[in-house]
């Protein structure tokens, strides 16, 4: 093992030195790193697109990703070879994110996505080192003034659609939900509350029970939690987590799931209902659109329904309850124009206890950031 580490290092110090000489190099080319320029327009055919991914992208969040930039490419009318994609990149590996960052600086992108929390601070490091590169980091808070921004969503305003999906089909009145983190995860625990809130508008007796496998991506771990579920008798199932497994464990008992991050209809048709759904084409095009433009800044972008950045998909018509498509679309609507406000007034929790203020919806701060309760129809098994 020692030995092994002892060859790779100095290929490693030699490949990332080349990289930097490239980079360099494609500096003074106009199709290279220095092409943009804050505040002034850049022709599309001079845009290079890094995009860094934890995974293959084939599956869950970063095939997400991947769908939105495919938008954003078709849009623009870019060509396959200004996207840049580097795959199997740890979060946990700050060495290997910015040796991916430099690989796709090399290959001439002037533009770096990094679509998972776990990139954050290497982006930050990477933008003031480059400051004629835009990066664009998902998830995260951290940006600067010219070149470094950020972006996410109002994933919670999705879930609640999925809630009043779930609460009209369940007979037992138990619904599961598998969830990749605890309370200590603002994003997976308002997301739970606004389901919950979601399933209790249309169905005020139901529950809705929380099974959590501490990791984004466990395959295994995503199929024991859902069945821990079925078993304690629930008879749907929804997700926060990145594989199909929950999915598959639904189909497999002939109960009903709800996905996550795509379309995960396609994996069990006979008993997926609907999937909560992320369309990041409607940021990316927007944000190569700014590029090209020169109107780009590096404000983060928050977007929601009304956005078209988050959704749920067309429902199952073989499973659909009666009044379950117009349910949906009227708290949409409601969502969209305002008349609907999730997180509004006092609420009770699990324990108890009361949160929010009555007449004042939480911020779109305290719902992402600052939730660690549940609401008083979760329990967590």
């Amino acid at each position: 093992m020692a030995k092994g580490k002892a060859r790779l290092l100095p290929a490693l110090a030699a490949w990332t030195a080349a990289a930097a000489v490239l980079a360099s190099a494609l500096a003074g080319c106009g199709g290279g790193p220095d092409a943009w320029r804050p505040g002034e327009p850049i022709d599309a055919i001079d845009l290079r697109i890094g995009i860094i991914y934890l995974d293959d992208a084939e599956s869950g969040w970063s095939y997400a990703h991947e769908l939105g930039i495919r938008e954003a490419q078709k849009a623009h009318g870019l060509w396959n070879d200004q996207i840049i994609r580097v795959l199997n990149v740890s979060e946990e590996d700050d060495d290997r994110i910015e040796q991916a960052i430099m690989s796709a600086i090399g290959e001439g992108a002037n533009v770096i996505i990094a679509p998972s929390w776990g990139f954050m601070d290497v982006c930050a490091m990477m933008a003031d080192r480059y400051p004629n590169i835009v990066f664009a980091h998902a998830s995260g808070y951290l940006r600067n003034e010219s070149n470094f921004t950020n972006y996410f969503g109002r994933l919670y305003q999705a879930r609640y659609l999925a809630g009043i999906v779930a609460g009209l089909k369940t007979r037992t009145g138990r619904i599961g939900f598998v969830a990749a983190q605890g309370l200590s995860n603002s994003e997976v625990t308002g997301g739970i509350n606004a389901f919950a809130m979601g399933v209790e508008s249309v169905n005020p007796t139901a529950r809705v029970y929380v099974s959590v496998t501490h990791s984004w991506y466990n395959p295994a771990g995503e199929r024991r939690a859902a069945q821990k579920l079925i078993d304690e008798g629930c008879d749907v199932i929804a997700q926060h987590c990145d594989t199909y497994e929950p999915q598959h464990a639904a189909g497999a008992a002939g109960v009903y799931g709800i996905g996550n991050n795509v379309d995960m209809g396609g994996q069990d048709p006979e008993t997926v209902l609907t999937s909560v759904i992320w369309n990041w084409g409607a940021y990316y095009e927007h944000l190569i659109g700014s590029i090209i433009d020169g109107s780009f800044t590096t404000e983060p972008y928050l977007g929601g329904l009304a956005d078209g950045l988050v959704d749920i998909s067309p429902l199952n018509p073989g499973l659909a309850e009666p009044g379950m498509a117009e349910a949906v679309a009227k708290a949409k609507q409601g969502i969209i124009d305002g008349s609907l406000r999730i997180f509004y007034g006092e609420m009770r929790t699990g324990d108890g206890k009361s949160v929010g203020r009555e007449g004042e919806a939480m911020s779109d701060g305290e719902i992402l950031s600052g939730m660690d309760w549940y609401y008083h129809n979760v329990t967590v098994i």
